[in-house]
């Protein structure tokens, strides 16, 4: 059989438009890539190098930092005093603080036994300790549960106490806020404050409480993160492995060098009422402890559509923080210079927006971009070293999942289209600045295979499943990739259409399937 000509298939006019299309197309982009596009993409390059450098020499400073906190062993009990509580004959147990503890709630359904058992099991003189739970539930039925945990601690002579309001005002900052209002707070001494997800340990208070006893300039002392579902799926490593170096690097740095960190719960005017929180707090001149070594069990967001609300809050908030108190922040007097440039550009500038958007900007619009834009060249320090050097320096947080690198940084990559338009939303406050979705956790079925098999089922929902903002960032790094093969002098079309498929899958909402060794 004769093969079929391309007039066969194709009529000779429609070809014949086709290539006119493409024809002026190509004239177009050459008039104005010239004269327009190459001046326009090497100026964000420059941008971008400028946005990476001062990444790289923070991430490069805080390495330094924790590398002599470790080797000159400078120890919570060695830069503050340090005594356990004792007990007094004559005062008996009114030798020690009052304490408050809150657990503030909203349709916990399956962590609320958990984080008010936790809460109830602390270690402490019993006529000295006030457990608060604070519902704003608006299920019925959660909020009668929640109300019978109570009931039953109470019966066993826990002093708990089951507040609720009519209005969500604030959401978890306004609970807060109103749970001191009461008048049995008025003879607490010191306040903790567990997430309705955390489990402390028995011994919480007494490894805290004789910080906060033995030095008054210290406003609060914060444990580390354990998470308990860690090793749930894929998704559940990658937050880890962020949220490591967090802990481990950040949170350690800023509480050796600056006494400053991110308090993690409370003003109600953003999305991140714990470090609005911690920036009023430093700025009054109070200093704050990280505790490394005290690990406080709770959950990671085991969906992806969880995980992606808890991220634009966390993107956003500090964004929209840092607006309202940057002038306030640069008035201060009771600061020092040293700590006002720490946490305007260290905190805030570099952590909070320049990470945000020079890892999207820059490695998943930019660098794909000098392939259709051969005149425009990226150096390789900008490109490879300086990027390797961060990924390697934020990798070190969790030894347990290198060989997941790779995976981590599409991972990272995607998030950051999600987290830069979250930034961009708090800076201007615009959209959902304002918007605050509890984070949805699973508990005890985390151990139940058939809930948790449940649980993942595939649901399509258009809106929830299908994110068109990385499928567009998707098709573009693709055809990118495609032309990078048929054109282009950079290859890079490897790492195109890796991230693409990242993109594409994650687009779909497909991440968290499946479970690494």
């Amino acid at each position: 059989m004769e093969k079929l000509s391309s007039t066969t298939v194709l009529p000779e006019t429609f070809s014949g438009a086709r290539d006119d299309i493409t024809e002026q197309f190509s004239i177009i982009w050459g008039q104005i890539k010239a004269p327009l596009i190459v001046p326009l993409l090497e100026i964000v390059v420059f941008l971008c190098l400028a946005m990476s450098a001062m990444l790289f020499v923070e991430r490069v400073y805080m390495a330094v930092v924790i590398s002599l906190v470790k080797v000159f062993g400078r120890k919570p009990d060695k830069r503050y005093k340090w005594e356990p509580l004792k007990d007094d004959l004559e005062m008996g147990n009114s030798a020690y603080p009052m304490v408050l503890v809150q657990i503030p709630m909203y349709n916990e359904k399956e962590v609320y036994q958990l984080s008010i058992g936790a809460a109830c099991g602390l270690s402490w003189p019993s006529d000295r300790i006030i457990v608060q739970v604070l519902d704003d539930s608006t299920d019925p039925i959660v909020k009668n549960l929640v109300e019978m945990e109570c009931q039953r601690w109470a019966s066993k002579g826990i002093n708990i106490k089951y507040e609720i309001r009519d209005n969500r005002n604030g959401y978890k900052a306004g609970a807060l806020k109103q749970g001191l209002k009461h008048s049995y707070v008025k003879q607490c001494d010191f306040v903790a404050i567990f997430d309705a997800d955390f489990q402390p340990e028995p011994d919480f208070l007494w490894r805290t409480i004789p910080f906060l006893v033995h030095n008054p300039q210290l406003a609060l002392v914060q444990a580390r993160w354990k998470f308990v579902n860690a090793d749930e799926c894929l998704m559940t490593r990658m937050q880890e492995m962020s949220l490591d170096y967090h802990f481990t690097v950040e949170q350690e740095v800023g509480s050796s060098t600056y006494a400053f960190f991110g308090f993690n719960g409370w003003k109600d005017r953003t999305t991140v009422e714990d470090m609005d929180l911690a920036v009023r707090a430093s700025l009054k001149g109070w200093k704050f402890l990280y505790l490394g070594s005290l690990k406080v069990k709770n959950e990671l967001p085991s969906t992806f559509k969880a995980y992606r609300y808890q991220q634009h809050r966390w993107s956003c908030g500090p964004a929209n923080l840092f607006r309202k108190m940057l002038v306030e922040i640069l008035r201060n007097k009771k600061v020092s210079l040293w700590k006002k440039v720490h946490v305007i550009y260290s905190f805030f500038f570099i952590r909070k927006i320049v990470a945000h958007i020079v890892t999207f900007v820059f490695y998943c619009v930019v660098l794909p971009a000098t392939v259709l834009v051969p005149e425009v060249q990226i150096p390789k320090w900008g490109a490879i070293y300086i990027p390797s050097i961060i990924t390697l320096l934020n990798a070190v947080g969790t030894p347990r999942s290198l060989h997941l690198l790779v995976f981590w940084i599409l991972f990272e990559n995607v998030m950051s289209l999600h987290r830069t338009k979250a930034t961009f939303i708090g800076l201007l406050e615009a959209g959902r600045v304002n918007e605050w979705i509890v984070t949805e956790k699973l508990g005890d079925a985390l151990k139940l295979k058939s809930a948790l098999k449940a649980f993942r089922r595939p649901r399509f929902r258009i809106g929830e499943r299908v994110h068109l903002l990385e499928l567009a960032t998707g098709a573009y790094l693709f055809f990118c990739g495609c032309y990078d093969i048929a054109f282009g002098k950079n290859h890079y079309f490897i790492y195109l259409f890796v991230q693409a498929t990242a993109f594409f899958i994650m687009g779909f909402g497909y991440i968290g399937t499946f479970v690494p060794s």
